[in-house]
């Protein structure tokens, strides 16, 4: 869920900051930026110190975590690069026998929030397959290490570690326990720490939020996140038309909708369904496996996008949720 966050370093000394050796940070708690972040969770929000000096006196520097955000972006996908990997028909197939074998809690998640069963499934899909692959680093000790040990995003990081904090105590859970991905994403569903504590919901009224473990949790916060983005019951998500005029893409893909149907119709593009004339669209080209594909992203493909954002990812979703609704 979970938010992008494709983060890279700009500055060769930055980099070389990052890399100093972990003898320097054998403790911690021994540092003066995290004594005074100490203080803050104490004064601001009433941890024990003692207790949290002992756990960022235990919390490991992880350089695998470093090197991995650190290293140079990784080529740029195209659409037909990027589709097989996400649609293969053995992630199809699981996500048909995952739709299928929880069909009345999927039902239950779309009766309240609206999001269509098939796009919840295809979320868990993409994320985890299916649960699969929820991240094997400990959250404390990859949140703890960027927080303090990569310059770029520190802030960033050191947020999502008080949330990572306050989270932990809400919901009681182990802070040792809890594992996800290099970057903090955790569980089925790959919630950031702020995002669990927000868009998390104890659907199966067990008095807490868990997902890891709970699917009833994981489907309902999910169905919750997209609720709260904007989701719009029983609306599309997006369709493939035709251009006459290339020239009015816009040269980036712009994820949110800023056109009208009438407009686009105005300028020649053909194959528009039977929408509102001011319906507000994107106008999407996505480099296929044929050539150039154009797409119409409607406000729901905007709110998949509020969940990772890249008009790729939300395409992934949307075809998945697609096939396997179609072969149910």
């Amino acid at each position: 869920m979970k938010k992008n966050i494709k983060l890279t370093c700009n500055c060769l000394f930055l980099i070389g900051a990052i890399f100093l050796s972990a003898s320097a940070y054998a403790n911690y708690a021994q540092r003066e930026d995290v004594q005074a972040f100490i203080t803050e969770m104490v004064t601001q929000h009433g941890f024990n110190r003692a207790a949290l000096t002992r756990q960022f006196a235990s919390a490991k520097r992880l350089d695998n975590v470093l090197e991995a955000i650190a290293k140079p972006a990784e080529k740029t996908l195209t659409w037909a690069q990027y589709r097989p990997i996400f649609l293969s028909r053995r992630r199809i197939n699981k996500g048909k026998e995952f739709l299928q074998a929880h069909r009345t809690l999927l039902n239950r998640a779309e009766q309240k929030y609206g999001v269509p069963a098939e796009i919840i499934a295809a979320i868990i899909g993409v994320e985890t397959y299916y649960g699969k692959h929820t991240g094997k680093y400990t959250v404390f000790d990859s949140l703890t290490t960027l927080s303090f040990d990569y310059p770029p995003r520190a802030t960033f990081f050191k947020s999502e570690l008080k949330a990572f904090l306050l989270l932990s105590r809400e919901e009681h859970i182990n802070v040792n326990e809890m594992t996800g991905s290099y970057a903090g994403a955790m569980g089925m569903p790959q919630f950031i720490s702020s995002s669990y504590r927000q868009y998390a919901v104890d659907f199966d009224g067990d008095g807490k939020r868990d997902l890891w473990h709970s699917l009833p949790d994981v489907v309902g916060s999910v169905a919750h996140y997209f609720s709260e983005h904007g989701w719009h019951r029983g609306e599309t998500i997006a369709h493939r038309v035709q251009l006459k005029n290339t020239d009015i893409v816009p040269a980036k893909n712009k994820l949110e909708p800023y056109v009208s149907i009438s407009v686009l119709r105005d300028e020649g593009v053909t194959g528009v369904p039977g929408l509102s004339a001011d319906t507000q669209v994107t106008l999407l080209k996505l480099a296929g496996k044929e050539g150039n594909e154009y797409w119409l992203g409607l406000n729901n493909f905007y709110v998949i996008t509020r969940y990772n954002h890249s008009a790729l990812y939300a395409m992934a979703v949307f075809q998945l949720s697609q096939a396997i609704k179609s072969y149910e």
